[in-house]
């Protein structure tokens, strides 16, 4: 491993940068998927079943999520004091936002590597290339077959690892965002049933309009 990291010349530190910056915020992301996913469905029943006895109850219920996103997202609007449900549905939209946007974490350094990756193993490709025809004339520090031979092998190492860096990237890349996808739905969907409870509920709750007097 070591003799093809050498061989393929200096880019190969840029792509190693690269790899490194990649794996760890691949790691990271499925730290934080791994440990959202679980349990998070049942405890959204739970809270949205208490939600349609007693929204204080569900209020408490959410309190214990709040280290979860959907937790922090429908404690936003149970926590409010008796608002109006226009006001309910723009603190759940907000809050919506901000989390789906925060679980976006490291998406653009992923991007960036994906975009990098193959371009900096093109330029080795033709770095490499460059060395290999300079062999086939005056090279004064070796002869024609080593240097023919390091330049190949640094255009194609280079070329590999960029691309091999890009694929592994874009697959968990993908994953990613296929979760994210899915979270918005989740989201979605468990927002529009919060706010029909709370509707009814308000609804329900509201006093009567006093009829019209006529003299």
């Amino acid at each position: 491993m070591a003799a093809l990291f050498e061989a393929g010349g200096l880019l190969m530190w840029p792509l190693l940068l690269l790899s490194v910056l990649a794996l760890a915020t691949i790691l990271e992301r499925l730290w934080f998927w791994g440990t959202l996913l679980i349990g998070e469905k049942p405890a959204i029943a739970r809270v949205l079943t208490a939600a349609r006895t007693d929204l204080v109850a569900a209020r408490t219920e959410a309190e214990t999520l709040t280290h979860t996103p959907v937790g922090r997202f429908l404690l936003a609007p149970l926590a409010l004091p008796n608002p109006e449900p226009e006001t309910f549905t723009l603190a759940l939209e907000s809050v919506a936002d901000e989390e789906l946007m925060a679980m976006l974490k490291g998406d653009k350094l992923l991007e960036g590597t994906i975009a990098l990756a193959p371009l900096l193993g093109l330029l080795g490709t033709v770095t490499g290339l460059i060395a290999a025809f300079q062999a086939t004339g005056w090279d004064p520090g070796a002869t024609r077959s080593n240097a023919l031979t390091s330049g190949l092998a640094e255009a194609l190492i280079t070329t590999a690892a960029g691309m091999g860096i890009a694929i592994v990237t874009l697959t968990f890349h993908r994953l990613f965002l296929a979760l994210h996808a899915q979270q918005m739905r989740l989201f979605q969907r468990t927002g529009n049933e919060l706010e029909l409870i709370y509707r009814l509920t308000w609804q329900h709750g509201a006093p009567e309009p006093e009829p019209s007097r006529h003299d």
